[in-house]
C-alpha cells in the first residue's frame, strides 16, 4: 500500500517537512487556489509538484500522486446550460495532470455542500477532540436557524420535538457556532463560506432535482471524461456523500453498494472507480464495509481510513473515533484491500483520515480534522495492521 498525506498546500498549518517524519511518502493535495471550474494549467500543476518534491534529494522523499479534488461546478451537477464548458475544462485538468504524471483523481458529486459536521471539537473521554455529526443539532439548524422552506416535511414529529427542544436551548453564540460550522468552508471545499442568504439560494435551484436526475447529470458528466481518462491513463476516485443520506432536501446518489453498482454498470470503463472512504460508508450501519472492500477490488483505486463511532439511539449521530476503534471493523478490511493487491498486483494509495486534535495540537490553529498528531497516530496504527498482516502472510 502506497501512504499517503492530504495537504492543502503551503497555508496548511501542517508543513512538508512534519509529513516526511510521518512516513509518509505520496502527497494528497489539490490547487486550491484556481476558482471552480477553471482549468489547471500545467504551470500551476508543475509549480505544487515542484514545491512537494523539491528537496527529495536531500530528504526523506515525498511525491504528489493523487489529486483530492478536483471540484465538479454546480451547472455540471444541475446540467444547466453551458456547463459543457466547465466539462471541457475539467477534461483540459485531466490531461495537464497526466502530462505531470499524477494519474489518481478523487472528486465527489454533493449537490451544495461537501462533507458536513455540527462539532469540529467534540471532546473524547480521554480529552482529545473529534469531529462530530448530531442528527438533532442537524435539524435545530435546517428547521429553526436556516429556516429552509419544506424542511418540516423531512422530519418526523418527534425529530421536530427534539430539534426544537434543542433549540429553545441555544445561546446566541451557539447558534453562531452551529451556522459557522455546518456552512463554512471546510477543508475540501474551495469556495468561501456562504451567508445564510447565499446557502437558501443555492438549494433553491436543486428544488426540482431529484435523484434520478441527480444520477443522469453524473452519469452524462462521466461519459464524457471517462474516454478522455483512459486515453491518458487516469484513474477516477469517486468520494461518497458524507454523510451519506439526503441532506437539506438535496438527493445524495454516492451512499451505499446499489448506488455504486448502477454507475458501475452504467459505464464500466476500467477508470470509472471509487474511493473507498471507510469512515463516510460507515457512517450508514447497514453498509458491511469488509464486504465493500471485497466486492469492488477493482474498482478501488483510493483509500480513506478512519472509523465512527455511531449513537446507539439515533444512527445517523457518530463522532469519528480512533481508526482502530470504532464501529468498523478495520483491520478487516485492510486486510481485504491487501488481498486485492496481490490479486490485482497493484499498489492502491491510503491515507489516514480526520485525525483527533490531540497533545500539542490542542491549542494549534489547525484543519478541521486535519491535524498532524492525531492523523500520524492513526497512520502508525494502520502502518502496525498492514505489517502485521504481511508477516502472517510471509510466514
Amino acid at each position: 500500500m502506497r501512504e499517503s498525506w492530504r495537504w492543502f498546500g503551503p497555508d496548511d498549518p501542517v508543513s512538508l517537512t512534519d509529513i516526511r517524519q510521518t512516513g509518509a511518502t505520496d502527497i494528497v493535495s489539490a490547487l486550491h487556489n484556481i476558482p471552480i471550474g477553471k482549468p489547471w494549467p500545467r504551470e500551476a500543476i508543475q509549480a505544487h509538484k515542484a514545491m512537494i518534491e523539491g528537496h527529495n534529494d536531500t530528504m526523506a522523499p515525498l511525491h504528489w500522486t493523487v489529486v483530492e479534488s478536483i471540484p465538479v461546478h454546480e451547472d455540471i451537477k444541475l446540467a444547466a446550460p453551458g456547463h459543457q464548458k466547465y466539462i471541457d475544462n475539467w477534461i483540459v485538468t485531466l490531461g495537464n495532470l497526466a502530462a505531470e504524471g499524477i494519474k489518481t483523481i478523487c472528486y465527489n458529486f454533493m449537490p451544495v455542500i461537501d462533507w458536513t459536521r455540527t462539532d469540529l471539537k467534540y471532546q473524547l473521554p480521554s480529552g482529545a477532540f473529534a469531529l462530530r455529526f448530531d442528527q438533532d443539532k442537524f435539524a435545530a439548524f435546517d428547521l429553526f436557524i436556516l429556516q429552509r422552506r419544506d424542511a418540516r416535511d423531512d422530519y418526523t414529529g418527534d425529530e421536530f420535538d427534539r430539534a426544537a427542544r434543542l433549540f429553545e436551548t441555544m445561546t446566541p453564540e451557539e447558534i453562531a457556532a452551529l451556522t459557522q460550522t455546518v456552512i463554512a468552508g471546510l477543508p475540501g471545499k474551495m469556495t468561501e463560506a456562504y451567508s445564510l442568504d447565499d446557502f437558501r439560494m443555492a438549494l433553491a435551484r436543486y428544488r426540482h432535482v431529484d435523484h434520478a436526475m441527480l444520477r443522469k447529470n453524473l452519469s452524462g458528466f462521466l461519459a464524457k471524461i471517462l474516454p478522455h481518462a483512459e486515453e491518458v491513463g487516469i484513474k477516477l476516485a469517486i468520494h461518497p456523500d458524507d454523510p451519506p443520506w439526503d441532506m437539506f432536501g438535496l438527493p445524495r446518489v454516492i451512499c451505499t453498494p446499489d448506488d455504486l453498482d448502477r454507475l458501475f454498470g452504467e459505464l464500466p470503463s476500467p477508470a470509472n472507480g471509487m474511493t473507498l472512504c471507510v469512515g463516510t460508508y460507515g457512517s450508514r450501519p447497514d453498509n458491511d464495509l469488509p464486504q465493500m472492500a471485497l466486492d469492488y477490488a477493482t474498482r478501488i483505486h483510493f483509500a480513506h481510513l478512519r472509523g465512527v463511532t455511531r449513537d446507539p439511539d439515533e444512527q445517523r449521530s457518530f463522532y469519528e473515533a480512533s481508526h482502530l476503534d470504532s464501529d468498523i471493523d478495520m483491520v478487516q478490511v485492510i486486510h481485504h484491500l491487501l488481498d486485492n493487491e496481490r490479486a490485482l498486483q497493484q499498489e492502491i494509495f491510503i491515507r489516514p483520515d480526520h485525525g483527533h486534535q490531540m497533545m500539542d495540537d490542542v491549542n494549534r490553529d489547525v484543519n478541521p480534522g486535519y491535524s498532524v498528531i492525531g492523523r500520524m497516530k492513526g497512520l502508525a496504527e494502520i502502518r502496525g495492521v498492514i505489517k502485521a498482516l504481511t508477516d502472517v502472510r510471509v510466514r
